[in-house]
């Protein structure tokens, strides 16, 4: 929440609740994650490395040409648009091969060798991974709510590690503030700063990061004029979170644009009208020397031209409440979009 995710702070990234969680960014260890990554892309077992082929037949086409690897993280969304992105480029004649990595501590050093080919990203997410990786968890921040000048700034970083940053879209993951239908009539609520001007007090459910994090209690109180009296750390969007919002024991709930199971609680997003969050645009990014080619760019293009926050939301939805396989999700999407030549 983001990872997605989405992280809520600017230069540490915050590990990713699994079911729908803003996106998973905590440094963990160096040599944890070197060891951890050797195991996994030597194909040694353990659950968190899955390789599936990109096509509908589950194996890689285009004949003996070797496949480019599309990688995910282990969460729904990231898991989908691997998928989105793999059967694009098949249909463009380029076999593929989707693998599941837990966490982006792990596939992104092997996006860097060349190891996984392709990954879907959020813009500002990465943006301030590199910058942690390159200049340390205290560097100022370099990612913003523009989501130009963020995107600028990730190319900045990733282009010296070999990685080639491709165009973002419309289509946005970000962290998000909701509260039931019924609060929010009461209330007059549309916005988070409806909130701050009605004074009212908010006990916020939220990770257990949220007081210390610029983008969650201190972003509400400082942005927003938000009074939240007590944070209870019940997680990023978990049912146990939303729950808590419905009932009536919080009054708002942290979670992402592209939650899938707001509808289920009655809960509703508040605008980020003032722009506290940063622009986590959905974007590909790629190894330059593996996937770096316009024919990739194009062809992962032609979904980045189309896809929306809501498509995201309902891609989620299909799998995460309709039990749907996120490689069937993603093939009724790009035919319904028209996204697919052959």
């Amino acid at each position: 929440m983001p990872l997605h995710s989405p992280d809520l702070s600017p230069a540490s990234p915050a590990s990713r609740i699994r079911i729908r969680n803003i996106r998973t960014r905590r440094a963990r260890g160096t040599a944890v994650v070197a060891a951890a990554l050797a195991v996994l892309l030597a194909g040694c077992g353990g659950s968190s490395l899955e390789s599936e082929g990109g096509g509908e037949g589950g194996g890689a086409g285009g004949g003996g040409a070797e496949p480019l690897v599309v990688g995910s993280a282990g969460f729904t969304e990231s898991v989908v648009m691997a998928h989105l992105y793999a059967q694009l480029l098949e249909d463009a004649g380029r076999p593929t091969e989707v693998k599941t990595v837990e966490n982006r501590e792990l596939y992104e050093p092997a996006l860097e060798k060349g190891e996984i080919d392709v990954v879907p990203e959020y813009a500002a997410t990465l943006a301030e991974f590199l910058n942690a990786k390159e200049n340390g968890a205290d560097a100022p921040p370099v990612a913003s709510p523009d989501v130009d000048d963020t995107v600028e700034a990730l190319r900045g970083l990733a282009g010296p590690r070999g990685l080639k940053v491709l165009d973002p879209g419309a289509a946005v993951d970000q962290n998000a503030f909701a509260v039931t239908e019924g609060f929010a009539r009461k209330h007059g609520l549309k916005t988070l700063s409806d909130v701050g001007e009605k004074k009212l007090r908010i006990r916020l459910a939220a990770g257990d990061e949220c007081p210390d994090r610029p983008f969650c209690e201190p972003g509400l109180e400082k942005t927003y004029g938000i009074d939240v009296v007590a944070v209870d750390p019940k997680g990023v969007g978990t049912p146990q979170a939303k729950q808590a919002v419905k009932d009536g024991t919080d009054q708002m709930v942290l979670t992402t644009t592209t939650d899938a199971t707001l509808e289920q609680f009655g809960l509703v997003l508040l605008e980020d009208d003032r722009n506290l969050q940063n622009a986590d645009n959905v974007l590909p990014v790629v190894n330059a020397d593996s996937a770096g080619s316009e024919e990739v760019a194009k062809a992962l293009g032609r979904l980045t031209e189309v896809l929306t926050t809501e498509d995201l939301t309902g891609l989620n939805r299909q799998v995460d409440a309709e039990r749907r396989k996120p490689a069937d999700v993603a093939a009724s999407y790009l035919e319904s979009k028209g996204l697919l030549k052959g």
